[in-house]
């Protein structure tokens, strides 16, 4: 059988404008950043094992086989 595709959807032009609304909407956002208070947060919750790592020691990746 014949697959009969449907139309609908958003032409280039509309997804172009709205992509440009978001942006324009967003752009103060992105710009500000992480606030401290999250990025501190951030990495507490990463623990030490991410300390140690970032540091360059620490244990031997598990899932890539130790190497």
């Amino acid at each position: 059988m014949k697959e009969v595709k449907k139309q609908g959807g958003l032409n280039a032009e509309i997804q172009s404008r709205i992509g440009h609304q978001l942006r324009a909407m967003y752009d103060d956002v992105v710009r500000q950043g992480v606030p401290d208070r999250f990025a501190e947060l951030i990495r507490k919750l990463d623990g030490p094992e991410a300390a140690t790592a970032a540091q360059g020691g620490g244990e031997p990746d598990k899932n890539n086989g130790g190497s």
